[in-house]
């Protein structure tokens, strides 16, 4: 834990240094000043200062007074002001108490009180499950040949499951999946994976062939058939740095999770590019609403000229999940309605 929070600062210094480079453009409805309130996140409030929320190491490394901002508080006062003809923000930290002048001084609480970049919750359970296989992925992994032991068609937590050939166990965790649909480009029409859908976690027993596992938990119904894959820890991030990529992104949302059909701020959503395109946790791109299709009737009532309306801006995701093929994404932002197959592209 303590080596991935120094690798974390290290990254969010490395890209300071990148960002340094670029024209930092200022909202221009920029409060000059900004108290930290519980719920508040890191890409909120470098929004009430920037267009782009992404550039905040370059704000803030104008200051030397604020030395990490990762480990900003609730309560916490932000000042917005120029020295110099250089955009700056300086902080008072809370006294606790309304009486006492508030000023900088060092902080004793825990790292896990400071405010997050990103709201974490809302991408937790999409960290480690679903997951995107390829074609022969889940059909070639272990299944379930009986439940219980005597010939139950599903299960739950608490059962035995007896599984095909878990010979060489890699591990004693497991996590029961289910074949989703696929996920397929707009443009191609190919099949670039697969949603594993995840049905519970269970724990190996006894290997074998059938192996003996102990279900932990279900989120639905266990079924003969469905499939087993080692949970290995992964390196997940435990905190973005939401930066553009350097290359030249273009993607579709191809799909949005959890069953909704209106997308808006904080919702997930998948785009058609992973990693073989150059993607990783913490690219933002910008989302572009498809103009309109019209038939200009002024140009010509008898036959009226088609003409396509410019794409609108309509909000900006962040990656947080990348896979080869396609990625999970958070819209960060959403300034009008967002729909599957808009167009999403680096910043400009």
């Amino acid at each position: 834990m303590v080596l991935r929070t120094i690798f974390g600062i290290l990254l969010g210094f490395i890209f300071s240094t990148s960002l340094l480079a670029e024209e930092l453009k200022i909202n221009p409805n920029h409060p000059d000043q900004y108290t930290v309130v519980k719920g508040d996140t890191l890409w909120d409030i470098s929004g009430k200062f920037l267009q782009h929320p992404w550039q905040w190491p370059k704000l803030w490394h104008n200051n030397p007074q604020i030395k990490d901002p990762h480990w900003i508080y609730p309560g916490d006062t932000l000042y917005f002001s120029y020295v110099n003809g250089e955009p700056r923000l300086s902080f008072s930290q809370h006294s606790g108490s309304d009486e006492e002048k508030m000023e900088p001084r060092i902080r004793e609480s825990g790292i896990n009180s400071a405010i997050p970049m990103i709201p974490s919750d809302a991408i937790a359970q999409f960290l480690s499950s679903p997951k995107v296989v390829g074609k022969d992925e889940l059909s070639n992994s272990p299944y379930i040949v009986d439940i219980g032991g005597n010939e139950r068609l599903i299960g739950g937590a608490g059962d035995r499951v007896y599984v095909r050939s878990i010979l060489a166990p890699s591990t004693l965790t497991y996590g029961i999946y289910r074949q989703g649909d696929p996920y397929i480009s707009p443009q191609t029409n190919e099949i670039l994976g697969y949603e594993a859908l995840f049905i519970g976690d269970a724990t190996l027993v006894a290997s074998g062939d059938p192996a003996t596992l102990l279900v932990n938990k279900s989120n639905s119904q266990i079924r003969q058939g469905d499939r087993l894959m080692p949970n290995l820890e992964t390196n997940v991030a435990l905190n973005y740095f939401p930066k553009p990529p350097e290359n030249q992104i273009s993607a579709y949302i191809i799909r949005v999770m959890g069953g909704i059909t209106q997308i808006g701020q904080h919702d997930i959503v998948v785009i058609d590019k992973g990693t073989a395109d150059g993607l990783q946790a913490g690219h933002t791109l910008n989302i572009f609403r498809a103009g309109r299709v019209i038939n200009d009737t002024l140009h010509s009532i008898e036959e009226p000229e088609v003409v396509k309306l410019p794409d609108e801006f309509s909000g900006v995701i962040m990656i947080f999940r990348p896979f080869e093929r396609v990625s999970y994404a958070l819209v960060m932002e959403a300034l009008g309605p967002i729909h599957i197959l808009d167009r999403v592209q680096t910043p400009n």
